[in-house]
């Protein structure tokens, strides 16, 4: 135990050690965060006031907008900010809660991912049966049931993680605290916890990812006696979720389902699933669907009036 709390602090490498570099990426990654926020507040505040917009599939694309923002916001900002300081470090405490909400808000972000595939399989393939089976009641339990799952994942994460006695290195080759660079600096064999870590994340991304794979291939297979018009409107509808799924699951799946290693690509891959994807969700869901378009409209014209109004 005495060795499990020698080390107080971690130091984090981040993308790149050159200063020049750092200044380019602060300026670039302050440029991304802004438009992770603005974009995805921008589709909880239109889905929340937009009376139209009360199907499940927004009711879904609400909360991952929501998810998205914490999510970044769990390791953007400290790493925006370590790309103007010297010393790069974070508390103990600090790195386990941001190992805790990286774990969290990302699991979450999955199982949200594959409650909207499953939405869009009873719309296509069972329409007559979907408002019955998907009600606002059951919205709402499958985003319940995705927040305790991310929970429950998070946890395991984070405990095996601290049980871990950390004594001797502390510099973290990576801009957050994650748990595979943190198995690489514990005083122990980690084969086993590796093992447990790898099952534990691997079970999950393949899990949901197979049951995607599996709600796709059955929309598609549905769309076989349907005119081309009708190809046009499910694949626009589910087009977006499709490209979302690739950009968001390609990069964890590489991260996740593998044994513990040190390569230096890894933090990359990591900025395309913690700050490129959620920056891009907004993008993609609003260019390809134009109720979302139409009630940001006539959310802005109605704000320009009240304005107009008050002169």
């Amino acid at each position: 135990m005495e060795n499990a709390s020698s080390v107080k602090e971690f130091i984090l490498l981040g993308l790149s050690e050159n200063k020049g570099v750092q200044k380019i990426y602060f300026l670039m990654f302050l440029f991304f965060y802004m438009m992770i926020v603005t974009g995805n507040l921008l589709i909880v505040i239109t889905v929340i006031s937009s009376q139209r917009l009360n199907s499940p599939m927004y009711f879904f694309l609400c909360y991952l907008s929501f998810v998205d923002i914490c999510y970044s916001s769990v390791t953007a900002p400290k790493m925006i900010a370590d790309f103007l300081v010297e010393n790069k470090t974070i508390s103990f405490v600090g790195c386990i809660a941001q190992l805790f909400g990286v774990h969290f808000f990302g699991c979450t972000e999955i199982f949200i991912l594959t409650v909207m595939a499953y939405d869009r399989y009873l719309a296509i393939c069972r329409p007559l049966h979907y408002t019955t089976l998907m009600t606002r009641r059951v919205c709402g339990q499958m985003v319940i049931g995705s927040w305790v799952g991310g929970f429950v994942h998070s946890t395991v994460q984070t405990l095996l993680t601290t049980q871990l006695p950390f004594c001797g290195p502390n510099k973290i080759d990576h801009y957050f605290c994650d748990v595979h660079p943190l198995l690489q600096l514990a005083c122990t064999d980690t084969y086993a916890v590796g093992i447990i870590v790898v099952a534990n994340s691997g079970m999950i991304t393949l899990c949901c990812f197979f049951i995607l794979v599996v709600s796709y291939i059955a929309i598609l297979v549905s769309l076989k006696g349907q005119t081309s018009e009708g190809w046009h409107k499910a694949l626009s509808t589910c087009g977006s979720h499709i490209t979302v799924v690739i950009l968001f699951f390609g990069p964890c799946t590489f991260i996740y389902i593998r044994p513990s290693s040190n390569l230096s690509e890894d933090k990359s891959v990591a900025v395309f699933y913690t700050v490129i994807t959620p920056m891009l969700n907004p993008l993609i869901y609003t260019l390809r669907n134009e109720e979302v378009k139409s009630a940001m409209r006539r959310l802005w014209i109605r704000k320009v009036g009240r304005e107009n109004g008050k002169v």
